[in-house]
């Protein structure tokens, strides 16, 4: 069995590993006749792409895309499409001590338990390294789907939350922790770093909003629309939880808190006008034609350099921190992936209704 490929009609494989030679993705399916060059690729994975500050790892990878296959004279032909991004600045020694050891929260114990071995080389296919593939593949898939606007930020930063009064997607760009209210970014820089000195790390929420997803995209039962949202950021590394729309909160409103009512709509403005998107643009399964919300909670990253107990591969008791260069909070650089996977499913799915409708 293997689980490397993600979509349906419109279908990418990831491969390679964190001190590989090199990783990437070879996209399936998508359309004849789309203008596709790196130039379109390479500004997201800039978005996403380590040591662009101090609060992010410090391993420099240009993280720069070579299309391989699928374009000809500067368009998609409508074949696999092969991209590569070359790793440049691996440091495998700083992994020497885990080869025996397992580091706790990793993914180091599991994948030893299921093949029997592992390349504990920054983690191998298990490394956060592999979104980058992800990105490159959703760059493509943003061609796809030009009518829709896809946005990602975080929300929540070590426990500290935004104000919401102060949301200003100008800012969202201005900072490195791709934050919407600036005075929360002047916290949260304290918090990594301290977070940092102590040798410990911080988790953190990111919050993506896709704009112009027409009504009528996603499915009934086994194949909806936020399902397909949860299913591909559940599988982006560190995820612990998605929400959809008032996710949780949900749970603690009533019925009539929680209905988005719906209203006549305004000349030239669609079939229906809501009064609220409580659901956050899915109902049934189905786009409603409202923005689709989606939050994603990314757990603390895992290598810190605190000693913790754990055991190594005779299942003697030790004690391990883990060494090398990595991100005090894997969540910042998550932004772009999330906006990624949420771009994939969506040309899946304008692909699949198309296919259905006709429309």
């Amino acid at each position: 069995m293997s689980f490397n490929s993600f979509g349906h009609l419109f279908r990418f494989t990831s491969w390679g590993e964190s001190h590989g030679p090199a990783l990437g993705a070879v996209v399936d399916g998508c359309p004849p006749g789309l203008a596709l060059s790196e130039k379109d690729i390479q500004p997201w994975l800039d978005r996403r792409k380590p040591g662009s500050s101090r609060f992010t790892t410090q391993r420099r990878e240009a993280d720069e895309v070579k299309i391989l296959s699928g374009v000809f004279e500067g368009q998609t032909t409508g074949t696999p499409i092969s991209l590569m991004i070359e790793n440049t600045d691996q440091r495998s020694r700083d992994y020497s001590n885990v080869a025996q050891q397992y580091r706790p929260a990793h993914g180091d114990f599991a994948y030893d338990a299921k093949y029997g071995l592992r390349d504990y080389r920054g983690g191998g296919r298990s490394s956060a390294r592999e979104t980058a593939a992800r990105v490159a593949a959703g760059a493509v898939a943003r061609l796809v789907i030009p009518e829709v606007k896809i946005q990602g930020y975080l929300v929540e930063l070590g426990g500290d939350k935004i104000d919401r009064q102060a949301f200003d997607e100008a800012e969202i760009n201005n900072n490195p922790f791709f934050c919407p209210d600036k005075k929360a970014v002047e916290r949260w820089e304290q918090i990594v770093d301290n977070a940092r000195k102590d040798g410990n790390s911080v988790g953190a929420i990111v919050e993506c909003v896709a704009t112009q997803v027409a009504a009528g995209w996603g499915a009934p039962l086994y194949a909806k629309l936020d399902s397909e949202l949860a299913a591909a950021c559940m599988g982006i590394n560190a995820v612990k939880g998605v929400e959809i729309g008032d996710g949780f909160d949900a749970a603690r409103s009533t019925g009539r808190d929680n209905a988005d009512a719906l209203r006549p709509a305004l000349e030239g403005h669609g079939q229906a006008r809501f009064v609220s998107n409580h659901a956050g643009g899915v109902t049934a399964g189905i786009a409603t034609g409202q923005p689709v919300v989606i939050r994603c909670a990314l757990k603390p990253t895992p290598s810190i350099l605190s000693p913790l107990p754990s055991i190594n591969r005779d299942g003697e008791a030790v004690e391990i921190s883990t060494k090398g260069r990595h991100d005090p909070c894997v969540g910042i650089r998550a932004v772009p992936v999330v906006e990624a996977m949420v771009a994939l499913v969506l040309a899946d799915q304008k692909l699949l209704h198309r296919a259905q409708t006709g429309r």
